[in-house]
């Protein structure tokens, strides 16, 4: 797969289904049909998939969300399929996420990523996040704490 194979676009429903398997594959189930319809229609949220072409047709292999709050970029949800990982794809949803907080003038991102998940933190360190505090069992089915990470994203910083 080449880069000139992906693409980029907003979730709309025609994808739902493919977005909610990713969701079941990379996290377990954890967001809902209903979630995901929410966040389509939130004109605070920016839900991005990546699509591939393949023989069978187009097919979702990563998707991220942020919500614009006040002047800040909550990201929220970050996935890439597993047989995808390993090849920047992270990095290119992070980087087309904050290009967009930044379009809408937001001036910092937040996230939660989970103490264990090593590949996230250090992407997420990659793009400049500092560790800001921690949530202490945060993640109910395995009682981890989550790192809350932040990032000043202004256009001049």
């Amino acid at each position: 797969m080449s880069l000139a194979e992906i693409q980029f676009q907003v979730l709309t429903d025609k994808d739902l289904e493919q977005v909610l398997e990713l969701d079941r594959i990379c996290f377990g189930g954890l967001w809902s049909l209903d979630s995901y319809k929410r966040e389509i229609e939130s004109p605070n949220s920016y839900l991005l998939i990546i699509t591939v072409n393949t023989h069978s047709g187009t097919k979702v292999i990563g998707f991220g969300c942020f919500w614009a709050i006040l002047e800040e970029a909550h990201i929220t949800i970050l996935a890439i399929h597993p047989d995808f990982q390993g090849q920047g794809l992270g990095s290119l949803l992070l980087e087309n996420l904050l290009k967009e907080a930044v379009n809408r003038k937001l001036e910092r991102a937040t996230l939660e990523v989970g103490e264990n998940n090593t590949k996230a933190i250090n992407l997420y360190q990659k793009f400049g996040f500092k560790e800001a505090g921690r949530r202490k069992k945060y993640y109910k089915k395995t009682g981890e704490d989550a790192l809350i990470f932040w990032k000043s994203i202004r256009e001049n910083t």
